[in-house]
């Protein structure tokens, strides 16, 4: 199993020909460095494919995902370069669910 801390979403798409160095030079020129236990997610320009980068303390993990019809719900790149998602949210992108209404960001506040 795979310890996973903390999930950040790169907004701005990656080449899905991108091996595990590029990942990581991506990860470091997005967030700064690559963190021990940290999931890194990407997509493509069409959002139909998506790449995970996990450090997991020893080395890395590139995990890739198609999906054959439609696309992952992404975020706007007016949220920013990077977002942070919680593990529900992951399971959720990864099977084509809109992620961004779990948690803290579905409540329903009375101004």
């Amino acid at each position: 199993m795979i310890r996973i801390d903390a999930i950040w979403l790169a907004v701005e798409p990656l080449d899905m020909r991108a091996g595990t160095e590029s990942a990581l030079a991506r990860v470091v020129s997005v967030f700064g460095e690559a963190k021990t236990h940290h999931a890194y997610v990407f997509a493509n320009r069409r959002a139909n494919r998506i790449k995970v980068l996990v450090h997991d303390g020893y080395g890395l993990w590139l995990c890739a995902r198609r999906l054959h019809q439609g696309g992952f719900v992404w975020a706007s790149p007016a949220s920013g370069a990077t977002r942070s998602l919680t593990l529900e949210q992951l399971q959720a992108l990864v099977v084509g669910l809109p992620w961004h209404r779990l948690g803290a960001e579905a409540s329903i506040q009375v101004a």
